[in-house]
């Protein structure tokens, strides 16, 4: 389980849930990623940078985001 490189795209704060852009992906977003409870909604703005850790590589709904960073 390698960190991956996105962009966050939205959040819902109601639902600890955002949408990405993956790095090197000019069309493709995942929605519904999950988010780290430990981060603050507050950090979560769009166009930042987020780190993206998937499970499984099969199936992109088993994903966490564990960090927000500029």
């Amino acid at each position: 389980m390698e960190p991956k490189k996105a962009w966050l795209r939205s959040f819902d704060s109601g639902t600890y849930r955002a949408t990405i852009q993956m790095a090197g992906s000019q069309t493709v977003y995942l929605e519904e990623v999950a988010v780290a409870r430990n981060i603050p909604a507050a950090e979560m703005a769009v166009g930042r940078k987020v780190a993206v850790v998937f499970f499984d590589r099969h199936n992109a709904r088993d994903a966490v985001i564990l960090a927000v960073y500029t």
